[in-house]
């Protein structure tokens, strides 16, 4: 966790104007500076910063913070990622957590001096990393001048030599060890070799390494910041597999980037949406057509994450699919991955092409213009949904009508935009001919906050017991379970169900990496108890965290938490002592119940 302290010293190292400046020509007006604002399209500026407040304000669309909140909404990046580019600007270290809990021990110094070092060489092996994609890419680049039959087959594509220079298109020939040429240290052991952590090289069974990419065009894959993190090789003839993305790597993790998003930024801010394909050729084609905003997934299916990066950088999400029975079912993945990520004055449609066609094809046949006329023709996300769900049951019966019902219901549960939500629950009780009040009590379906009536006689909520907080907390920052004693489970009988399932999401949480932790959502823990009868209980925590605003400070949560329920276990040992009589008790339990007593 990133303290408020240190967040505090960071703001106050830094100024505003030359962050915004970096990315916005400002003009001096008054005592402030003002431009167009980045964040939606003008002609007159109402975006102006102030550097005695250390604040930006758009008047035209409302955006408004500080320099963190800025980055994260211009480079479509984390809190984390905001705070760590700042950081990194003025020469600060962002805290790690062991700095932050045992800074005042001997041990701990011992620990963190340990910690740092070990930062310190995590961060160099990740700037090699970098350089040697860097470095590959240049290679590549230099090898596509001199590949004539992979030239031909870019133009045979459609490609011009101007899009393949600006998309750093590339060629990787097909000879086993053509890396070797530009790395001296090609050759070295799997340990210290930063070609085979980058995914460039493979060790082969005999213990010789070699190229991964081999006789392939080329892609190289940009993180936020803009630096090479992974490639796509499309084999040049009949080879397999036609595509190969570099493997999952500490700088790349395809379910978590999108191809030519950074590139895309701006191109999506001015359009006011962005598309998103299934391949780098269609992406590529799309732009050198002047349609610019297209973005690409890697080889996998659409996670909630991408729709996350997406969101942030836009309000209006198209995913591009061929017609065929794939691409609706790729289709019907994203529409899963993006429920729970919806908000209200979001949205997100679905257009499917003409049957043999995909965006490549279909921009080089008919150009830019004919491609957006088929925007007409999209699908919003809602209709999509019960397109979908009717044409799997029999609309005209009632079990097919039940059936939808059910088939809605989970997916429906998943919306977290109270609007929307409302709106789909009333289309799902006129497909089923069943009265919106009687379909909610049927399904126990709640109903969003912002529809729930005011009941001015509701009593106060009670507050979380402990073990319930906890629970909350560790699901909140799974990485906190590392710091579980199971002797605070002790003496939890009132709570029995929660003690119960806290420890088997403890339990849950300890079987798994913390990277893995990291990337679980809500959903995907649940599943793990479906079949639990405290399944509607965690149902009921999550709900409750929901409503969490996104300020609460998770290490003094923890550690108070953590002394209620001793605090808690306290009382309870000293109240059973206490009704024993006291010629009953023994010689250490008269010491126990002193020193309880006393503490």
């Amino acid at each position: 966790m990133i303290t408020q302290s240190f967040i505090q010293e960071l703001l106050n190292r830094i100024d505003i104007v030359d962050v915004v400046g970096r990315y916005v020509p400002l003009k001096k007006v008054g005592s402030n500076f003002s431009a167009c604002c980045p964040f939606h399209e003008e002609k007159t500026p109402s975006f102006t910063v102030s550097p005695v407040k250390q604040f930006f304000h758009c008047f035209g669309c409302g955006k408004h913070g500080d320099a963190i909140n800025f980055l994260m909404e211009h480079n479509g990046i984390s809190f984390v990622s905001a705070v760590e580019q700042l950081a990194a600007h003025v020469g600060l270290r962002v805290p790690e957590r062991q700095d932050l809990m045992h800074a005042h021990s001997h041990e701990s110094r011992v620990s963190v001096a340990k910690s740092e070092n070990e930062q310190d060489q995590a961060d160099d092996s990740m700037l090699r990393m970098v350089e040697s994609m860097r470095k590959a890419a240049q290679y590549y680049c230099r090898q596509l001048k001199n590949a004539e039959h992979a030239v031909a087959y870019l133009k045979e594509r459609g490609l011009t030599g101007e899009i393949a220079a600006r998309f750093g298109i590339g060629y990787a020939p097909a000879e086993r060890r053509n890396l070797a040429e530009v790395f001296t240290d090609y050759a070295l052991n799997q340990v210290d070799n930063v070609l085979v952590k980058t995914g460039l090289v493979v060790i082969g069974d005999n213990g010789k390494c070699y190229d991964r990419f081999r006789n392939r065009i080329m892609f190289p894959i940009l993180d936020h910041k803009g630096n090479i993190i992974g490639f796509g090789g499309r084999v040049v003839g009949s080879g397999q597999p036609k595509y190969l993305n570099s493997p999952e790597t500490p700088l790349f993790t395809k379910g978590r980037e999108l191809y030519n998003l950074f590139a895309a930024s701006k191109a999506i801010r001015k359009a006011g949406r962005v598309l998103v394909v299934e391949g780098y050729m269609d992406v590529v084609m799309l732009a050198q057509h002047g349609l610019d905003y297209a973005v690409a997934t890697l080889g996998t299916a659409t996670t909630p994450y991408h729709i996350q990066k997406l969101l942030r950088q836009t309000d209006e999400v198209i995913f591009c699919f061929d017609g065929d029975g794939a691409g609706r079912k790729a289709a019907w993945r994203a529409l899963e991955n993006s429920l729970g990520q919806l908000k209200d004055g979001k949205h997100i449609y679905f257009l499917f092409l003409p049957e043999n066609e995909d965006p490549d094809s279909y921009i080089r046949k008919f150009g830019r213009a004919s491609f957006e006329i088929l925007f007409k023709k999209m699908l919003p996300l809602s209709e999509f949904f019960y397109n979908e769900l009717c044409a799997r049951v029999e609309l005209q019966t009632s079990e097919g009508r039940a059936g939808l019902a059910h088939l809605a219901k989970p997916l429906l549960a998943q919306i977290n935009a109270p609007i929307l939500a409302h709106m789909m629950f009333k289309r799902l009780s006129q497909l089923t001919q069943i009265n919106q009040n009687d379909l909610e009590g049927l399904l126990q379906f709640k109903r969003k906050d912002a529809f729930r009536q005011p009941n001015l006689k509701t009593k106060r909520p009670q507050p979380a017991s402990p073990y319930r907080r906890l629970m909350q907390l560790i699901l909140y920052k799974p990485a906190y379970v590392e710091k579980v004693d199971k002797t605070l489970f002790m003496g939890g009988d009132k709570q029995k169900d929660e003690v119960k399932l806290l420890m088997q999401i403890v339990d849950l949480f300890k079987k798994h990496p913390l990277s893995d932790l990291e990337n679980m959502t809500f959903s995907s823990i649940v599943s793990f108890f479906s079949n639990d009868p405290n399944y509607k209980l965690l149902e009921e925590v999550g709900s409750e965290m929901s409503l969490w605003d996104g300020s609460i400070d998770i290490e003094a949560e923890f550690a108070g938490i953590v002394l209620r329920i001793l605090e808690m276990q306290r009382k309870q040992r000293m109240a059973v002592l206490q009704s024993k009589p006291l010629g009953l008790l023994t010689a250490e339990e008269k010491l126990e119940l002193q020193q309880l007593a006393l503490s």
